[in-house]
């Protein structure tokens, strides 16, 4: 991995470098903590030649005075109707007259009550009543053969 000096860190700071090399110093900062620190020493190193703010807080309100002042930078631009809340609901509120008129939810209805008929079907004993009748059954057969046998 490259390292690079720190001059070449002031030269960033001072912004006296171009905007390719630009680009690989700021992607460089990501993955490498050594040059990171040499830039935080040229950003200290450069701070005496900033200038100082004298009442840092008339400052910050002319900046949000000019801030409100400009406008946003994305224009209102009108959407086409069929693009608009009210088209969309207009069109469901037709297709749902329509569907209505035309009988679609009545047949929709009626079907779905044929589905919910149930079948008439034969009372079929559940297997628990088979096997207690037939042992009531042959319980039975067996006392008569005993009673003919008597």
């Amino acid at each position: 991995m490259k390292h690079y000096s720190f001059e070449e860190w002031l030269q960033y700071v001072n912004d006296e470098v171009n905007e390719n090399t630009k680009e690989e110093l700021e992607n460089h900062l990501y993955s490498c903590d050594q040059c990171l620190d040499q830039y935080l020493i040229a950003v200290e190193a450069s701070e005496s030649s900033l200038p100082i703010l004298s009442d840092s807080s008339d400052f910050t309100d002319l900046v949000m005075a000019e801030v409100s002042k400009q406008k946003p930078a994305v224009p209102d631009t009108k959407k086409p109707f069929y693009q608009q809340a009210v088209f969309h609901y207009l069109l469901a509120a037709a297709a749902t007259l329509l569907l209505t008129f035309s009988g679609v939810f009545q047949s929709l209805a009626a079907y779905a009550n044929s589905i919910d008929k149930p079948q008439i079907q034969e009372k079929k004993p559940s297997v628990t009543e088979g096997v207690i009748n037939k042992t009531f059954a042959w319980m039975d057969s067996l006392e008569k053969k005993e009673a003919n046998k008597k």
